[in-house]
């Protein structure tokens, strides 16, 4: 696999709409502008998405704001993986058609979302992504009020990939994931106070925008945590898009990133809960997936339709770094999702 790696800024799309230089990259070298895109309104599909788990205390929460043309889903999940239960909760609007106010940047722009359901802000500073989020009607009327700090290395490297598709040159992925950022604050549900700690607590963003066929499915893994005290991290998927300049495989240690090659995720369709086989075509990253938690979720609006199979649990095995070294997992949490889209 002849990997693409894009070392300087350059635009995303040309004016006919494609992608300048399809790769991947360690920073968000691509400028994105939507005006750009030679697509209708509602191919057009964008969302900012953080998961922040606690691998000791063993809980997280996620949040998406997303707009994806004819609708738009804001969501945040908290998880509880001791009781391996989850509570979602989710709201839809109609014809939101890219006025929601998702940011052409993935490092500045601040978000803010609010109905009379929930309410989400992320509210972005030079070197930390702050999270504030309120649901009056959470857990049958206690209520949920989240503020978060994830700590971001202006330094640090992060996974960066634009691709396009086969069977459409101007329809693209264009995605940023950030891994291993220490996370600091609480979420407070009724009485009850949940903190996270950076020694223990980590997000991950996943910032996606692009002009999307309406059938796809998706692939996805991603972990963080401390290896012998150092960050560790990985990004694994892969799925949709024409994948031949680059994969998004990545592992990241100590800041630096290792790019990996193909993966493939080995699942039982019947049972998610068995545990995955996680393998590389470079023989660099084999890992075992234990599920503790599916959160599963079939949403039909219309035309529309996602069925997510996202589930929570912990990641065991070998990777190998791009200098050899051999670095052994032992049971770090994380994610690993299968999704279909109709969109």
């Amino acid at each position: 696999m002849n990997q693409h790696e894009i070392i300087s800024p350059i635009e995303l799309l040309d004016d006919q709409g494609h992608i300048t230089e399809e790769g991947w990259a360690r920073r968000p070298l691509w400028r994105y502008d939507r005006s750009r895109i030679k697509a209708p309104w509602y191919r057009i599909k964008e969302w900012d998405y953080y998961c922040v788990l606690s691998q000791k205390r063993g809980y997280g929460i996620a949040f998406t704001v997303s707009d994806l043309g004819y609708t738009g889903l804001t969501s945040f999940v908290w998880l509880d993986f001791v009781k391996r239960s989850f509570v979602p909760v989710d709201s839809l609007k109609l014809l939101p058609r890219g006025k929601t106010g998702l940011s052409s940047s993935s490092s500045q722009g601040d978000l803010h979302y609010k109905d009379k359901k929930l309410s989400i802000s992320y509210i972005l500073g030079k070197s930390q992504r702050r999270i504030v989020a309120d649901c009056p009607s959470f857990g049958d009327g206690k209520g949920l009020h989240c503020d978060l700090v994830l700590e971001q290395d202006p330094d640090a490297d992060s996974m960066n990939i634009a691709t396009s598709w086969k069977e459409n040159r101007r329809a693209f992925y264009y995605n940023q994931k950030i891994n291993c950022m220490p996370a600091r604050g609480e979420v407070t549900i009724g009485e009850e106070h949940y903190p996270f700690e950076p020694e223990d607590s980590f997000g991950v963003m996943d910032w996606g925008r692009g002009y999307w066929l309406y059938r796809n499915r998706w692939y996805w893994g991603s972990a963080s945590g401390l290896y012998e005290g150092a960050p560790l991290g990985w990004n694994i998927g892969y799925g949709f898009t024409d994948r031949t300049p680059a994969s998004e495989n990545m592992v990241f240690y100590k800041g630096r990133a290792h790019k990996l090659e193909e993966i493939e995720f080995h699942i039982d369709p019947n049972d998610y809960m068995t545990p995955w086989k996680i393998t590389s075509s470079d023989g660099r990253f084999e890992m075992v997936f234990e599920p503790v938690l599916n959160r599963h979720s079939d949403i039909t609006l219309l035309a529309v339709s996602s069925i997510q199979n996202q589930l929570f649990g912990y990641y065991s095995g070998r990777l190998i770094l791009d200098d050899g070294s051999v670095l052994k997992v032992d049971r770090m949490l994380g994610l690993a999702e299968d999704v279909k889209n109709k969109w």
